[in-house]
């Protein structure tokens, strides 16, 4: 048997990473081995990798030379940055860019870049339909991504472009229901009538691997994904099926959201009225058919209900 293919994957213990090198390693003849990348690789959740069956090695985005050390021999790398760690325009700019050179400087022949769409070509800077944020975005984590897409392009990497969507695990994590001053369990992101492109996460992973799977054709390509597509009237019939009591869905307005005062309030505001307003292209990309043959396993919403409603907050 030939020597298996080794794909480097950036974050492997964080959501998108880990649901990749878990598909790689549950692939055992697909003729791929995985290295799991990762700031700390003494973690609980490294060695946990580690059990399964997984290379586990040290490297930081903010650290080219450690990551030319972990891309070293592999074929392809899985990339992504996590913008929510610092919720820095600026920084994810840097991350990208170290991934970028070392992928370059290490001869990698496939990388898959984990990004999202550029709002400002829908909704100018110079708009002001929603506030600009970190001086010249409108939604910094999903721009800052786009404008790195450049950056593997110059650097000449071959590299299918991997745009992500809405995490279904966020209704788990504070984007969920939350009980009103009745009680009443109130689902309240401001998507008014329109359908919000949604995934579980491990399908991200699931569906890269796909792409890996698929070859170096892929490369240069955009692939875009969702798991489905729903109003917020159905995820709100879908939290009460998997809750067991009614979740009714009363919408924000976008600026309301954005004056919740959490942090990154104003920037998750502003991705839901992106999402809001240019539905029609959001989830007019994201064909559900060539995400499915990529990735067969892929979930519908109801599917990670049933595996995740314990996950769902009722408090």
């Amino acid at each position: 048997m030939s020597e298996k293919k080794v794909i480097a994957v950036v974050g492997a213990t964080g959501a998108q990473g880990n649901g990749l090198v878990r598909a790689i390693l549950a692939d055992t003849d697909g003729g791929y081995a995985v290295r799991a990348l990762t700031r700390d690789a003494t973690s609980p959740k490294a060695q946990e990798l580690v059990k399964l069956g997984a290379e586990v090695v040290q490297a930081d985005n903010y650290d080219e030379e450690s990551l030319m050390k972990a891309f070293a021999g592999a074929y392809g790398a899985y990339l992504v940055t996590n913008f929510w760690a610092h919720m820095s325009a600026e920084k994810e700019l840097e991350e990208a860019a170290n991934l970028a050179n070392a992928a370059r400087r290490t001869g990698l022949k496939h990388v898959v870049w984990s990004t999202l769409e550029d709002t400002r070509d829908h909704i100018p800077v110079t708009d002001d339909r929603m506030p600009t944020l970190q001086e010249k975005y409108k939604v910094p984590h999903f721009d800052a991504k786009a404008e790195a897409d450049e950056l593997f392009r110059a650097a000449g990497v071959p590299t299918t472009f991997l745009r992500t969507t809405f995490y279904w695990e966020n209704l788990a994590t504070g984007w969920g229901a939350t009980r009103d001053a009745d009680g009443v369990l109130t689902l309240s992101l401001p998507m008014g009538d329109s359908k919000l492109a949604g995934i579980a996460v491990e399908d991200i992973g699931k569906t890269a691997y796909g792409i890996f799977k698929a070859g170096t054709d892929y490369a240069g390509r955009t692939v875009h994904i969702a798991g489905e597509h729903l109003t917020g009237e159905q995820i709100a019939a879908g939290l009460s099926r998997a809750v067991g009591e009614p979740v009714v869905y009363r919408p924000l307005t976008h600026d309301a959201y954005r004056g919740l005062g959490f942090p990154g309030a104003d920037e998750a505001g502003n991705m839901l009225q992106y999402y809001t307003e240019f539905e029609d292209y959001f989830t007019g990309a994201r064909d559900l058919d060539e995400v499915r043959r990529l990735n067969p396993e892929l979930q519908t919403f109801d599917r990670w209900l049933a595996a995740n409603a314990a996950t769902i907050p009722t408090a």
